[in-house]
């Protein structure tokens, strides 16, 4: 195995496993890492697999939840969004693509609680009120988001610029 994606997958595993340290609520390395593993592993299997690998890892640890294969598949889609910064990993992007993250997890996970948790009606205004109690709980989410990928994309770029093995192929002849 390649240094490089053994880094990667180490720093993928070591962001879930701060999922059991106490944090804030909605504080979390989830979206982060599904965004760091579409951006950062040559195929999106690998992206996939470590991911969700990760994933089940420290929910087996945590606990499964009504609503988890909605959160997956929010996951799934930060995983493609995340396979568009491939070559693309500079700060605006890279910053951007944490937004529209943050805010898909958001949009997606909230219908999943009004459509399957029986909170709210099953009405538009009870969709609207899902959504509005959510709210409140989004601002740890966009920090949450900011901090982890920061941290991975971050560490990432510092290691490739210090170490040559650690760069992609066509990073190590440009640098």
């Amino acid at each position: 195995m390649k240094p490089r994606f053994l880094m990667i997958v180490g720093m993928i595993l070591a962001a879930a496993l701060s999922r059991l340290i106490p944090h804030p609520l909605n504080f979390a390395p989830i979206v982060a890492m599904a965004l760091f593993g579409g951006a950062c592993f040559s195929k999106k299997q690998t992206a996939l697999i470590v991911t969700f690998g990760a994933l089940l890892l420290s929910d087996l640890l945590l606990g499964f939840y009504p609503d988890v294969l909605v959160v997956y598949a929010s996951y799934l889609l930060i995983i493609g969004l995340g396979t568009l910064l491939k070559n693309r990993r500079s700060p605006l992007p890279v910053a951007a693509a944490t937004l529209a993250s943050s805010l898909l997890f958001f949009v997606v996970t909230n219908f999943g609680v009004w459509a399957i948790q029986p909170i709210y009606p099953k009405t538009v205004a009870g969709l609207v009120a899902c959504y509005v109690a959510a709210i409140p709980y989004f601002s740890n989410t966009l920090a949450g988001d900011a901090v982890y990928v920061t941290i991975l994309f971050g560490a990432l770029a510092l290691a490739e610029k210090r170490f040559a093995l650690l760069r992609e192929p066509s990073l190590a002849t440009s640098l």
